[in-house]
């Protein structure tokens, strides 16, 4: 057995005693593995141990991975997620290459994302990046902006609204990390109960993952748990 593959049951045995603790189903948290900074071999190894759905953060990095692991693997379906900052020169290769997006913030952006959506492809799932903690240096939407740009990104075709994505601010504390976890979470409801069809709370990562879980997160993000340290970290 692999270390990824060790990881990656060790993370979803923690994903389920959460779910377990929170009275949720088991299978009603999303494992996305961030495989950003890590080449092709990386993402064959966590696929090989079962993981279907990967994120990354770069978007030439992204394509060139993409391009490889289907030439490894051309039977094999594969779940990517842009979870990085989005540039409007590099709304294209997103469009063209990804299931879902996590971090729109901007209508301009939507409009890009719905624009050059290619034909014949599935709807781009789209999740709104809040920016819950209020920090200068965070993206995301602002919450008191969230409703009329959630109005405005899924009135667009070519996209598919599913939900809400935060980074909050890093705090140890496990009542601090639940408090902020559980402000996306009331935006959430508050933008269901104005009719807008979402189903997912991408939110979690490995230092605060049983918060989020406790707080109703459909996908948690881990990277460095599964693929191991990096020089950098989301």
């Amino acid at each position: 057995m692999s270390t990824i593959d060790q990881n990656l049951q060790a993370i979803n045995a923690t994903m389920r005693d959460a779910a377990a603790g929170a009275g949720r189903a088991p299978d009603a948290v999303r494992l996305l593995a961030v495989s950003k900074t890590f080449g092709a071999d990386a993402v064959l190894a966590a696929m090989a141990a079962g993981q279907r759905a990967f994120g990354e953060n770069y978007v030439q990095e992204a394509v060139d991975k993409i391009a490889a692991v289907a030439l490894a693997e051309p039977a094999t379906a594969l779940e990517w997620h842009f979870i990085g900052p989005i540039q409007s020169n590099k709304t294209r290769p997103i469009a063209e290459h990804f299931a879902w997006v996590h971090t729109v913030e901007r209508e301009k952006i939507a409009q890009r994302l719905s624009e050059q959506r290619p034909a014949g492809m599935a709807p781009l799932n789209i999740c709104l990046q809040v920016n819950i903690s209020g920090e200068a240096s965070k993206s995301g939407v602002a919450p008191a902006e969230l409703a009329a740009l959630a109005h405005a990104v899924a009135a667009l075709p070519n996209l598919t609204l599913r939900g809400l994505m935060a980074i909050p601010e890093a705090v140890t504390q496990y009542e601090q990390q639940r408090a902020a976890f559980a402000q996306l979470r009331l935006l959430y409801e508050q933008l269901r109960a104005d009719g807008l069809a979402l189903d997912t709370l991408s939110m979690g990562m490995s230092a605060d993952l049983r918060a989020a879980v406790a707080e109703g997160a459909t996908i948690v993000r881990v990277g460095s748990a599964i693929f191991g340290s990096r020089s950098y970290d989301q």
